[in-house]
């Protein structure tokens, strides 16, 4: 038997690829290089090199981010079928693998919810501690559901979360028939702030919102953000983000500003494609973390800034006519091939035929979403569109506005029709098995919902390898670099709004050993830079930290009442505390901005004002002591007055009368 260079070359590239794929035994494979090898030298080297991965991975004892040595026998047939052929098209594993899947398996990919995860590390059904003790336990949905996509809220450290992750990992292919994957996706986790659309940045490097890299402007930046925190997601097996936001920021009483790009539809579109091929890259693969961007069409257009998570909001509007200017950082999504798409819970009002939302919305999902921009991903309502909610003593209704007498299965079924493949947080597969069952949904739309579903899990690699490596954990999350490039972004967003002269001299940066008061501000921190005194009356100077003013809802629902609505500006005692300060002793003001706040009055009287987007008092104090120097703008107006922001169109940027501040202003030195 003779076989040439070419041919010997093309048998080591196979070899190469097919290693951890191919069910030859290793004794089997190794025979086989060793004799081609004496046969024909040509072939030496690439024996050579075959042979040592296949020994090399033979003896690794590691769970990490690497190929088995055997194929992954997923159905436990004892044969290697179609869909765990690691050589195989994705498309043609899909394929094989929704032929093997019954109706109730179909079923459960298409729900996502919280889940919990124990402190150390264990699967086992344990009570849950804190403000998300009510998450199930993933094993049992599982088991139950048949769900195989979880979102997590509240974490343990790292170590823990990775070693969770690997249990589940390995429970879902030793205990489900199929041994499809586990998915799961988060809530951003790296903002330095305590917003509640923030999961805990505890750990992870710590960076400025969304708005704080809108003031910035910098793709650059934000496209490595996008990689660094998909490399603390990898660690640690979340390989969904729930983000970014692409809503604007055009009504300036909206609680979920924050976490927006701002006002400007051209920045937040420039962002949102930099932020999306940072965490998935190019395309989407075994290194990728997909994006879900949201919330489509965009949700900032709320009818006096009232969220519609809850009952007393009063739709999205669109007095200025202006529905298409919200789509533009979208389009910018598409670009960068997002993943997936989460419509919002709001009504378009007046938009389309049927004043329903989005997630029901035929109109937006399939006429607009699929038709028009040719989205063929994933589209998943955002949390709990379905049943209602038991929230203590109260009832937090479903989000099914516009469909409120519905039946559940109508509900779902409505969403189905839609263009919806997936729901958030529901746990009740069982409807869409009854609407099967009774004729009402078709395999086949079924079967187009399950192939997306599906289509993300192999790209991501989870079928071939979806563990993590425990023991690199650490070396990734807490990454010297990582969190010294967290901590540059978070001074760099800092905004100078006014820097008074005093004397000929402008007052920041300060300069020479003063004695300082400081108030929100840690006392140790401060000490670092300057003599801190305890009355006002001491100092040279006062520094404050503020919040952008909020007033709560009144709601029977606890969580409505934690969401930052209500006018911007401050009033009462905590105003005239404020100002008190202010008169009493040259005073420096930095306010944290997760909505615009109006501070005419403050501004006025501060000698320094400074704004923030998620910024540790050590980043406040290096900008205020020259040692970093401000670089942000505003990616939003600060509205001179409440009367202004009333009489400001909903869906319209850049429309506050006489702005205090205009948007993209900032000062430096």
């Amino acid at each position: 038997m003779s076989i040439s260079m070419f041919e010997m070359r093309n048998i080591g590239y196979y070899l190469l690829f097919q290693i951890g794929a191919v069910s030859y035994n290793l004794s089997r494979l190794l025979s086989f290089t060793l004799k081609n090898c004496y046969m024909n030298r040509s072939f030496f080297p690439m024996g050579v090199l075959a042979l040592c991965i296949v020994v090399g991975f033979s003896t690794r004892k590691d769970i990490g981010l690497h190929t088995a040595a055997k194929f992954q026998d997923l159905n436990k047939n004892g044969k290697m079928d179609r869909y765990e052929d690691i050589s195989q098209p994705v498309e043609a594993r899909i394929e094989d693998l929704l032929k093997q899947m019954t109706i109730e398996e179909k079923a459960g990919l298409m729900f996502i919810n919280g889940a919990r995860v124990n402190d150390d590390g264990s699967i086992t059904n344990k009570p849950g501690k804190g403000m998300f003790a009510f998450a199930p336990n993933a094993t049992d949905l599982v088991r139950t559901k048949r769900m195989n996509h979880f979102n997590l809220w509240a974490i343990p450290d790292v170590e823990m979360l990775a070693k969770w992750y690997n249990n589940m990992q390995q429970y879902m292919r030793d205990s489900t028939r199929l041994g499809i994957p586990m998915t799961i996706a988060s809530d951003p986790r790296h903002a330095f702030s305590s917003s509640i659309f923030a999961m805990s940045s505890k750990t992870f490097s710590q960076w400025p919102e969304q708005l704080g890299f809108a003031a910035i402007g910098d793709e650059k930046l934000m496209r490595e953000f996008g990689d660094i925190a998909r490399q603390e997601y990898l660690s640690v097996g979340i390989r969904e983000a729930l983000h970014p936001m692409a809503d604007l920021a055009t009504e300036p009483r909206w609680p979920r500003i924050s976490g927006t790009f701002g006002e400007d539809a051209q920045m937040s579109a420039r962002l949102i494609k930099a932020y999306i091929l940072g965490f998935q890259g190019n395309q989407i693969d075994a290194t990728s973390v997909a994006c879900m961007t949201k919330h489509f069409s965009g949700g900032g257009p709320q009818k006096e800034g009232l969220d519609p998570h809850f009952d007393f909001q009063k739709g999205q509007v669109y007095p200025g006519k202006n529905f298409n200017y919200h789509l533009i950082p979208f389009e910018a999504a598409f670009a960068a091939h997002t993943a997936a798409i989460m419509p919002y819970y709001g009504v378009p009002v007046g938009q389309t035929k049927e004043n329903v939302a989005f997630s029901f919305n035929k109109q937006i999902i399939t006429g607009l979403l699929r038709d028009k921009y040719h989205f063929d991903g994933i589209v998943c309502t955002d949390w709990g569109l379905i049943t209602d909610a038991k929230m203590g003593e109260a009832v937090w209704p479903a989000r099914a506005w516009g469909v409120e007498n519905l039946s559940a299965e109508e509900r779902v079924l409505k969403a189905i029709d839609a263009g919806v493949d997936q729901f958030g947080g529901e746990n009740i597969p069982e409807l869409v098995v009854k609407l099967v069952m009774d004729g009402k949904l078709s395999q086949k739309r079924l079967d187009e919902s399950a192939r997306r579903l599906l289509r993300q899990k192999f790209q991501l690699g989870l079928f071939d390898n979806p563990f993590v490596d425990e023991s690199k954990v650490s070396t990734t999350i807490g990454r010297a670099g990582f969190i010294k490039a967290g901590e540059a972004a978070q001074r760099r967003a800092v905004t100078l709004l006014k820097n008074a002269t005093v004397n000929n001299k402008k007052v920041l940066p300060l300069q020479g050993r003063l004695k300082i008061y400081v108030r929100n501000i840690n006392k140790e921190v401060a000490s670092k830079y300057a003599d801190v005194v305890d009355k006002p009356e001491d100092a040279d100077l006062a520094i404050i930290r503020l919040n952008t003013p909020w007033y709560p809802v009144e709601s029977k629902i606890s969580f409505a009442r934690m969401f930052h609505h209500g006018d911007l500006n401050f009033k009462g005692t905590q105003k005239d505390s404020i100002l008190q300060l202010l008169n009493a002793v040259p005073t420096i003001v930095d306010i944290f901005l997760d909505r615009p706040a109006v501070i005419p009055e403050i501004s006025e009287k501060a000698k320094g004002l400074m704004a923030d987007f998620g910024a540790s008092d050590a980043a406040i104090l290096d900008v205020i002591f020259g040692k970093a120097k401000p670089g942000g703008k505003l990616p939003f107006e600060l509205p001179s007055s409440m009367e202004a922001v009333r009489n400001q169109k909903e869906d319209v940027p850049h429309d506050s009368k006489n702005p205090l501040y205009k948007y993209g202003f900032g000062l430096s030195y």
